[in-house]
């Protein structure tokens, strides 16, 4: 079975897109960073522009030339764009790299992508460059975005631009932007480095139409205003979906605020007020539960309205959902737990989010469902860095919870006899660098990729089950899907994190990290003391009440006797990107969980004929 986007949009490049958006827009704040509390600076269109191209002119005074790979190492900010702009006319390819990888882990990327040269956004990343610039010869140049030289950098970003305006003149400028709009297409726009959960990451080269054609689909899909929106970027910009995002953002004319980190995002909405933002589930992972932890802690008349509240919303979505109009009581206790309870969900995004779009991970259909009885629609979509990313994202107007919506405009999807997704379109990238036989492994004679996830098809909607990779098999032959499982444990008030194991095992079991709050607060009342959170988790008392939450969540998603773990280990600490157990894009490294709590895990199966 295959479904089909619309028509393709027509080649393009990401300079068209630039100087398209300069020609449309001339908003004062197209970039804005928090400098205080509550206070943004706004750059506008034009000072963009020329700083652009001042950048571009530095960077070819350095002596770079068309094809050079330059490396990117930073948090999101506007110093952040206006390289990746500059690259791209200057036909110089950028290779972003995740700011939380440890030194050692940057040097294949830079090595492999030989690149000549790397910005940092400031001392904390120009040292790392500093402790490994030894074994990476073709570095040339660390140019840092801060106001003064840092450790391990040559230069910083404004004398980089000093250079430029130099020799910035009417007719070179003219003359830049010409060959800039002469760029092909099927140009290599940027070198992406996977962040697979296994092997050494590989560089994937992604091409201007790659990405603009992603962008000009994803347009035509969601529901935007253009020239009016307020955007917030905070996911990494290294990762091809806040990348492609931020391309949209610019495209459409918004207003783009940048946040440097994931843990100021709650400050940023209530700040900036966006229209709508991008993320990974983990926010609205996160989101949900401060919303159940609020109602715990409210004392017991609030803490009834809201389940209350939820189960009305629940009642509610599940009728507009189904395509009814709720009506008569339905209709006014809604409204009523609106005023009660979602309002308040809702003023703390800022009060004027239209929609949130999901990907990255799978998002629980429960708390998207949540949600969207909260007046918090989310588009959950669905892509990978080799496939630019978008392959399907849900629309308003095409909208069903638990899948990943229909394939965009261009993009073709078929579900292989194995039931791996495959997809073939503008959006699948070039290959990867340096890796001939990797890229005939992934992308088959007939041009379609195989993106390692397991999927059906329904009504043209697209529903991914799990990873290939992550597929459990027991040792009796049974095959688990855990990811859907694992996010079905993730919705229950006491879990923070949860991790199936049973591969080649007799029956899985399940590593949970409680949401200690809630935990902390229930023990309280049960009386049961500790001083430690070790303590605590060893306690027969705790132990027992995580194995009935579990059961119940076992129940509520009737899962098969061989799906049903059967044994449950409880984890002090998150898993973390530092130790290794996620991936940047925050997937979870099953490897190495595996071994880093084999203890554990042996335990648990002990003294069952494992």
């Amino acid at each position: 079975m295959i479904a089909q986007g619309g028509p393709r949009p027509a080649p393009g490049t990401l300079n068209h897109l630039f100087f398209d958006a300069m020609a449309a827009y001339d908003r004062p704040n197209a970039m804005n960073v928090r400098v205080a509390a509550g206070q943004w600076q706004g750059i506008s269109h034009r000072d963009t522009e020329r700083r652009v191209r001042q950048l571009s002119f530095g960077l070819l005074e350095l002596g770079f030339r068309p094809g050079d790979r330059l490396a990117l190492i930073s948090e999101n900010r506007p110093e952040w764009a206006l390289t990746d702009w500059a690259c791209l006319a200057a036909r110089l390819a950028d290779v972003p790299l995740y700011p939380s990888l440890p030194a050692e882990q940057l040097v294949h990327p830079l090595n492999d992508s030989g690149a000549v040269a790397v910005f940092v956004s400031g001392e904390t990343h120009g040292a790392k460059i500093a402790a490994i610039r030894a074994q990476c010869p073709a570095l040339q140049h660390v140019i840092t975005f801060s106001a003064s030289l840092c450790t391990g950098a040559d230069l910083t970003l404004a004398e980089v631009e000093a250079r430029g305006a130099a020799v910035d003149t009417p007719e070179r400028a003219a003359k830049w932007k010409r060959d800039a709009l002469a760029v092909g297409p099927n140009e290599l726009a940027t070198l992406i480095y996977t962040s697979g959960t296994t092997g050494l990451p590989k560089g994937v080269m992604l091409s201007h139409d790659n990405i603009y054609s992603n962008v000009q689909a994803s347009m035509q899909v969601l529901p935007l205003h253009i020239g009016e929106e307020v955007a917030l970027s905070f996911l990494p910009l290294c990762h091809i979906f806040e990348r492609m995002g931020d391309y949209l953002y610019w495209a459409m004319g918004a207003a783009i605020h940048y946040v440097d980190s994931f843990d100021t995002v709650p400050i940023a909405l209530q700040e900036a007020r966006p229209t709508f933002a991008m993320s990974v589930p983990r926010l609205y992972e996160k989101m949900y539960a401060r919303a159940f932890e609020n109602a715990l802690a409210s004392g017991a008349v609030k803490k009834r309205i809201f389940f209350w509240a939820r189960a009305v919303g629940e009642r509610w979505a599940d009728a507009v959902l189904a395509g009814n109009r709720p009506h008569g009581p339905l209709a006014w206790q809604y409204a009523l737990a609106r005023k009660l309870v979602f309002s308040k969900i809702t003023a703390r995004t800022g009060g004027r989010i239209r929609f949130f779009v999901s990907g990255g991970a799978p998002l629980s259909p429960d708390i998207n469902k949540f949600f969207f009885a909260a007046g918090l629609t989310i588009l959950e979509g669905y892509g990978l860095t080799e496939t630019s990313p978008v392959i399907g994202v849900n629309s308003p107007t095409a909208f069903r919870i638990g899948t990943i919506g229909k394939p965009i405009n261009g993009v073709e999807v078929m579900i292989a006899s194995d039931g791996e997704v495959l997809t073939r379109g503008p959006h699948v990238m070039q290959g990867y660098w340096n890796r001939a036989d990797a890229t005939a492994e992934a992308i088959d004679s007939e041009g379609w990729f195989h993106t390692g996830d397991i999927g059906v098809l329904e009504d043209g909607f697209l529903r991914i089950t799990d990873r290939k990779k992550d597929i459990i098999v027991t040792a009796g032959g049974k095959n688990i899907a855990p990811q859907n499982i694992e996010n079905g444990f993730k919705t229950n008030k006491y879990v923070s994190q949860a991790v199936m194991i049973g591969d080649k095992r007799k029956y899985p079991i399940v590593l949970i990290v409680p949401e200690f709050a809630a935990l902390e607060r229930w023990a309280a009342l049960h009386n049961v003391l500790w001083s430690e959170r070790t303590q605590l988790l060893q306690m027969p008392t705790i132990q027992k009440k995580m194995e009935k939450e579990i059961a119940e969540e076992c129940e509520r998603m009737k899962l098969a006797s061989f799906e049903t773990p059967k044994k449950v280990g409880l984890l002090v600490n998150d898993f973390t990107v530092d130790r290794g157990e996620l991936t940047p894009t925050l997937k979870v490294k099953r490897r190495v969980i595996d071994k880093t709590y084999a203890a554990l895990i042996d335990s648990l199966y002990a003294g069952n004929g494992e």
